[in-house]
């Protein structure tokens, strides 16, 4: 136990320095000001034109979500029921985009969506004009589903991989045909992955910033690039403080519906198996 201690030590270290600290300075420059502790950045929030940039932020989201769900999930089960060297390229395959820089990933599809990139110039070789496609909503879009994608493939992955199969033939023996099974067996006992894609996809997509700068230039700003405009350019790190405070209520509130949500699947599960 000594020796687990000593070697957990350095991480506890890094822990407090990096995390614990930096949340309590976030803390302290949101509630204090010129006269001291004060309310007036949250007041400021709320009365101001950041309001409908979260809501926005919340909006976009959620489609994000919703888009990768719905292509998320029907990969990850085409793929569990793939033979076993198939599974494991297909998911090589999903997780080698994420060994490149995320940058560059959003990069690429500024140059795929330009208006001399790969889509227009098919569009033009056929005889059509070429598309406004960049600094759009839709390419932020775009951008966020492309990049979260994976986080939602592998969570549903994981536990359609690992369901009882004896499930499926008890199912079939009591005369369940495929549509059933899937809607009786297989989508309650995924939906604890479903919840983890969800938040995996939801949390990062609310709070990016990198995606909407690159893919939505300066008409589809979000609440990360409000924080990062206020901690870069305007220096206002109270403001920005608070708003990141908002922010990370508004997570935390998601990560508590998501585990709620994933304890009900769990007893949904249950009742399920004991079926």
């Amino acid at each position: 136990m000594k020796t687990f201690k000593k070697v957990a030590l350095p991480y506890f270290i890094w822990a407090a320095l990096f995390i614990v600290v930096s949340l309590l300075m976030v803390v302290y420059y949101g509630f204090s000001g010129e006269g001291g502790l004060t309310l007036d950045n949250f007041a400021r929030f709320f009365a101001g034109s950041t309001l409908k940039t979260l809501a926005r932020s919340l909006r976009i989201a959620f489609i994000t979500t919703v888009f990768c769900l719905l292509l998320g999930y029907p990969l990850a089960y085409i793929i569990s029921r793939l033979m076993v060297g198939y599974r494991n390229l297909a998911i090589i395959l999903i997780m080698v985009p994420m060994w490149m820089n995320f940058l560059l990933r959003t990069y690429a599809w500024v140059t795929i969506l330009s208006k001399n990139g790969i889509i227009n110039v098919v569009l033009r070789s056929l005889g059509f004009e070429g598309l406004d496609l960049l600094y759009r909503e839709g390419a932020v879009i775009l951008g966020m589903v492309y990049n979260f994608l994976p986080f939602m493939v592998l969570p549903i992955y994981t536990v359609l991989e690992k369901m009882d199969q004896s499930l499926l033939e008890a199912a079939a023996d009591l005369g369940c045909n495929r549509f059933k099974s899937f809607t009786k067996v297989i989508f309650p006992l995924s939906l604890p992955g479903v919840a983890s894609g969800i938040s995996m996809v939801f949390i990062p997509a609310i709070s990016t910033f990198e995606i909407t700068t690159l893919l939505g230039g300066n008409k589809t700003n979000l609440i990360g690039n409000v924080i990062e405009q206020q901690f870069t350019i305007t220096g206002d790190w109270n403001y920005g403080s608070a708003i990141s405070i908002v922010l990370m209520v508004f997570l935390l509130l998601s990560l508590f519906f998501t585990g709620r949500e994933e304890e009900a699947t769990s007893m949904r599960v249950e009742e399920v198996v004991g079926e």
